[in-house]
């Protein structure tokens, strides 16, 4: 029968998304004070043969095939599977940063830090205005931190001779430095010499976002040519603590030829080791959830990319870097080639800016707007745009909300009204169903002949939620990913709309001292979207068989319990959904109810 189709889809859907949901979105558990850029971790201890804090020299027969693998210094071992104490971390990674004293500050209005002298090494870097809770006093996320520290993670550039015997700046190398800070419209030079006849000059300089400079040359003051080739790479030491969604890349990637690349932690470490490609242009680098660190070539030449799983002891380590072309460099003459290091916050406006303005391919594709780009990122901006003028994310979910809703209207009005014709009908199937319920295909011609008559068709009502399908994920997307979601209030006790609703229908929403289990936190908002939902439910046409209409009436309780675990952004849209989708209903069914009593009347 045409409801029982309905009635099949309908649960098909809602077990689809609730499985999809327990083994594709449900969180692991949550471990307090893990909201860093780097996880605690075992710090490193140098390769075999290699003295601390040393880069392996390249073979000659590996110059062409990417950057010196790094080693961090050794540092005091962590337990990984204890406890994180935020407060030990701090202090270790501070006393790390003391130990090289020789630096160059990082002043600006969104980085603070400082580039290490010794290697020209950055590896101090904190996030300004970025928090580790939505507490205004908790630390700001470190981004980068040295060796050292628990979880070392550092840029570094330099130069690979083509040749044996020739001496090129390595993290060893102290350069020197014509400024003692970095600010935005005050680049810093560091000069190295090798002694040999060569001059390394660099110039680093650093916008009012998250993108640093690198202007490297070389001079060449001796009697013989020497030929180099300029490296970059990004080291990161013990496997980060990741969300583990099947829906978000958090590991090395890239943008390559064009294509974007993802590889996961697990992958490289246990299957791959070494992915090597060459790429013209593109980018390369390291992506948590909300932040990056990222290589980006020179978008007009060719170069070898990396991806790549170092072992320090018994530590895990990762690694991306790029080499370009050689570089001949004649007596008495120089070379130069730019480099660009991004080291920041994974923000749309910035990876726009930065996509157009340098001409970085596809460096938007850094944030992880998934399989439903052409809907997320529309999505995004167009909350972004509503936020500007209400002033509040939550009220820019609302009023896009209305807006989709009037977008949509044309085709979900048509839905509706086939809704309302189906339940205004109700009593004439009940009459066919008690007349022919012992000839069931007579029954069905019956059916289908008053579905002709009245012009109602049965499937309909299905359109409305396959529609709701790819918005809903889309906008989950959104809300998960977007760093302008993050900590992002709303009214009342909603603190943070990328994250889900933190009262509890089982504690009265906190009348009650207790704190209910992650299970059981099904918060106000989930519990008000699921009347919306039971109301909606209840003005959709009724199954004529009594154990499908309990089974339909079940699916607002799972749901309610299912969005208790969502962003309450989320929640927060499909409450204002639904309450709209009633209100048309209602209205809709109002006028076919009194248009049927009119001609009623005539007849």
């Amino acid at each position: 029968m045409p409801e029982q189709r309905n009635l099949i889809v309908a649960i098909v859907l809602s077990m689809a998304v609730l499985f999809g949901y327990e083994y594709f979105f449900a969180p692991p558990k949550p471990v307090p004070g893990t909201e860093t850029s780097q996880q605690v971790a075992p710090a490193p201890v140098s390769a075999p043969g290699e003295a601390p804090g040393t880069q392996a020299p390249p073979r000659p027969s590996e110059v062409a095939s990417g950057a010196p693998a790094s080693a961090p210094a050794p540092a005091p071992a962590v337990d990984p599977n204890a406890p994180i104490d935020l407060g030990a971390v701090i202090k270790a990674r501070q006393a790390a940063i003391a130990t090289s004293p020789a630096r160059v500050v990082i002043d600006t209005p969104t980085l603070s830090g400082s580039v290490r002298l010794q290697g020209a090494r950055f590896d101090d870097l904190t996030l300004r205005g970025y928090r580790i809770t939505d507490d205004p006093d908790s630390p700001e996320i470190n981004l980068l931190s040295p060796t050292g520290a628990p979880a070392p993670y550092y840029a570094e550039f330099g130069w690979s001779p083509a040749e044996p015997g020739v001496a090129v700046p390595g993290p060893e190398s102290v350069w020197q430095a014509d400024h003692d800070t970095l600010r935005i419209d005050q680049p810093v030079t560091l000069t190295w010499d090798n002694g040999q006849g060569l001059r390394f000059v660099r110039q680093i300089a650093i916008d009012d976002q998250y993108m640093f400079t690198l202007t490297q040359r070389v001079e060449n003051t001796g009697e013989q040519a020497v030929t180099l080739f300029p490296y970059g790479l990004i080291s990161r030491t013990g496997t980060p603590h990741t969300l583990g969604y099947y829906i978000l890349h958090e590991g090395p990637l890239g943008v390559l030829d064009g294509t974007l690349k993802e590889i996961k932690y697990k992958k490289l470490k246990e299957d791959e080791h070494t992915i090597s490609e060459p790429t013209t242009g593109g980018w390369i680098g390291i992506t948590d959830k909300y932040w990056l660190s990222a290589l980006v070539m020179d978008q007009s030449k060719q170069f070898t990319t990396r991806f790549l799983f170092q072992p320090h002891g018994p530590y895990d380590g990762y690694q991306v870097d790029y080499m370009g072309g050689a570089q001949t460099v004649a007596p008495g003459a120089s070379t130069q080639v730019e480099n660009r290091l991004f080291a920041g916050v994974k923000k749309v406006d910035a990876l726009d800016h930065y996509e157009s303005d340098l001409g970085i391919d596809n460096f938007d594709l850094a944030i992880d707007f998934g399989w439903f780009y052409f809907l997320t990122k529309p999505f995004f901006l167009a909350l972004q745009f509503l936020h500007g003028y209400l002033g509040n994310m939550g009220l820019a979910i609302l009023a896009f909300t209305v807006c989709l809703k009037v977008l949509l209207f044309p085709l979900a009005n048509k839905s509706y009204v086939s809704m309302s014709k189906m339940k205004l009908l109700a009593p004439e199937m009940k009459k066919l169903q008690e007349r022919f319920q012992d000839d069931r295909p007579r029954l069905n011609q019956e059916i289908m002949s008053l579905y002709q008559k009245e012009k109602v068709n049965p499937l309909s009502g299905c359109l409305p939620i396959f529609i709701q399908i790819p918005v809903f994920f889309s906008l989950y997307k959104v809300l998960f990913v977007s760093i302008e979601m993050r900590h992002a209030p709303f009214y009342g006790w909603i603190k943070d709309l990328s994250a889900p609703d933190p009262t509890s229908l089982f504690n009265l929403f906190g009348l009650i001292d207790w704190t209910p289990p992650n299970a059981l936190m099904i918060g106000a908002w989930p519990c008000i979207m699921g009347l919306t939902m039971y109301l909606q439910q209840k003005l959709n046409p009724t199954p004529t068989d009594p154990t499908q209409a309990k089974v339909m009436m079940l699916l607002p309780f799972i749901f309610t319990y299912m969005l208790g675990h969502f962003a309450a952004g989320l929640v927060l849209y499909w409450t204002c959904n639904n309450a709209l989708s009633v209100l048309q209903q209602w209205v809709i069914m109002k006028r076919m109810s009194r248009k049927q009593a009119r001609a009623a009347k005539a007849a």
